[in-house]
């Protein structure tokens, strides 16, 4: 079924739109060691990482200062849309800007200082994201008043206020400054050099930006009045207004309606409900046979009754869109639908045949020590492949962990999973297992990637002991967290390395747990080794030659003493 031209402009009015202007002259210069850029990528791109616009300006007097803009600038603007989009703004920013920082730095032996500032806008849905660093400055006009949103990055003091603290190119360690905030329709934003800000001035800027509407023509007087001034530097100016805002995450199938509660026979676009999974109060699971692969799959969506629950519906989508971003073998995969093929608001994920460990675990299966580590070894990569994503599971238990009859484990339900490339009010504040959930969950805190090591270590726990580390917890429940119970009281034939790493991912100090899945997944292969042995068991080691020597030399001396007395 094919939209009318009355819905395509109404989803072109979904996405950001903006105006932009740029000026840039060398003043009196040999060369322009100022350099800019902006992007305004595809419908798609525009939704999930939005509009990058970026100014630089290479530190004078080194002969690599126009070359370390320029990579700066063009590395950001080229590499941006290439990072997840899962990963927030500020994190993809970061790691673009840190890998700038190293590349430059390597290249001092060619080109000496090779430093840049750099101040990076991006425009997405309704709201805005700053990077900065240096001297380069970005503003906001909103209605009468013109607003500095950056800070100088140069050494106190008038003798001092061109030399820069902090650039691309100039320390090992580089530190960025991150702000947002929210957007408005007429917002402009203005990015310049100071070879712009320090001669015309706030005032001057603010009047010449009330004075002309366009942003060209803003950014072209801008760079003129600050030459015509006296300025003897590189003048830089970019002008962006907000002509429209957009909606934030378009999640596709948004405006769908929920499907009626279905019954095993009945189909729903191309696919025949075989049996009823899940039944909650919120969700349904039916496993489905695709009608033209015959193919089984698993078809997700909510309970008829939460049509008019906007948060529930947004959660589902949300669900789906990071579903298909994760492309590993320990999850499921999301089904793309055909364009125009889904009529109502659901979807669909590969089938597995196999049984959660909680249904193992209920049907009385006794768990090796052996299988509990290789379980524990397969959830850490799943989980690393989920952390590289910047995505939080927030409920990791048995419940969710599927041993396929093919051997594989896959981790299950994303329905809560966290992620920042989202919007705030698409993650629910505190959802999990109490069982399962970190101390520092239970009061209250956000999730972290160490908060999913602790739930895989109880996990283990609770796999190996059918108890858990503090005891059950129950929902409302305020527990105290005393140190954990040794899983070798309930299954003395855990040995004490492994003993060692469960009791390290479930501490209540979130320092004293493991930080990455990467560690544990370490030290879950590297198995037996003296750094692992239990502080209640260690390992005597076998006495040396040279120690049985000693021994014997004494007692042989002793010995020739006791027979000069008797002598």
């Amino acid at each position: 079924m094919g939209r009318t031209e009355s819905q395509r402009g109404e989803d072109l009015m979904d996405f950001l739109s903006i105006s932009h202007g740029a000026s840039s002259d060398r003043g009196r210069r040999d060369r322009n060691e100022d350099f800019f850029g902006a992007v305004t990528p595809e419908d798609r791109l525009l939704d999930t990482r939005g509009i990058l616009v970026a100014i630089a300006d290479g530190v004078s007097g080194n002969t690599g200062g126009r070359e370390a803009a320029e990579y700066t600038v063009r590395s950001v603007l080229s590499d941006y849309y290439a990072t997840p989009e899962t990963w927030g703004i500020p994190n993809s920013l970061d790691k673009l800007l840190s890998a700038a920082n190293r590349w430059l730095l390597a290249q001092k032996g060619s080109l000496t200082g090779m430093a840049s500032t750099v101040s990076l806008l991006v425009l997405k849905g309704d709201r805005y994201t700053i990077a900065h660093v240096g001297d380069t400055r970005i503003y906001l006009r909103r209605g009468e008043s013109l607003t500095l949103l950056t800070t100088d990055h140069v050494w106190e003091g008038p003798e001092l206020r061109h030399v820069l603290k902090r650039a691309v190119g100039l320390d090992q360690h580089l530190t960025v400054d991150y702000s947002e905030g929210q957007l408005r329709e007429k917002d402009v934003f203005l990015l310049v050099t100071d070879g712009v800000w320090e001669r015309l001035g706030q005032k001057r800027m603010h009047e010449i930006l009330n004075l002309h509407e366009n942003p060209e023509r803003s950014a072209k007087v801008l760079v003129e009045q600050a030459l015509a001034s006296g300025g003897q530097d590189n003048a830089t100016a970019q002008v962006v207004k907000i002509e429209s805002l957009g909606r934030g995450m378009l999640l596709e199938g948004r405006d769908l309606p929920l499907p009626p509660r279905l019954k095993v026979g009945q189909k729903l676009d191309g696919y025949e409900i075989l049996e009823i999974m899940h039944d909650s109060r919120e969700t349904i699971l039916y496993k489905v046979r695709e009608e033209s692969s015959r193919k089984h799959f698993v078809l997700k969506t909510l309970q008829p009754s939460m049509q008019q629950d906007e948060k529930a519906c947004s959660s589902l989508l949300t669900e789906e869109w990071l579903g298909k971003r994760i492309q590993s073998h320990y999850f499921p995969q999301v089904v793309p639908a055909s364009s125009g093929k889904r009529t109502a608001l659901y979807y669909v994920m590969t089938w597995h045949d196999g049984a959660t460990l909680a249904a193992h675990i209920e049907s009385g299966r006794h768990f090796p020590v052996v299988e509990a580590r290789q379980i524990g070894i397969r959830l850490a990569k799943g989980l690393a492949a989920l952390h590289r994503l910047n995505i939080i599971h927030r409920d990791i238990k048995p419940d969710n962990i599927l041993l396929g009859e093919d051997g594989k484990l896959r981790i299950l339900d994303l329905g809560v999973a966290l992620n920042p490339a989202l919007n705030a009010e698409e993650n629910d504040a505190n959802p999990g297992t109490p069982s399962y959930m970190a101390p520092e969950r239970i009061k209250g805190e956000e999730a972290t990637f160490g908060s999913d090591l602790y739930s895989v270590g109880v996990t283990l726990y609770h796999l190996l002991t059918r108890k858990y580390p503090y005891g059950e917890i129950e929902p409302f429940q305020h527990p105290r967290f005393p140190d954990p119970v040794p899983p070798t009281r309930y299954r003395p034939d855990i040995p004490g390395w492994f003993e060692a790493i469960i009791l390290k991912a479930v501490q209540r100090n979130p320092s004293h747990r493991y930080e990455f899945p990467e560690a544990l997944l370490l030290d879950l292969e590297l198995g037996e080794q003296p750094a692992f042995q239990s502080p209640s068991s260690p390992k005597r080691s076998r006495p040396s030659v040279w120690q049985i020597a000693a021994v014997l030399s004494v007692l042989l001396n002793l010995f020739l003493l006791y027979l000069a007395g008797i002598g």
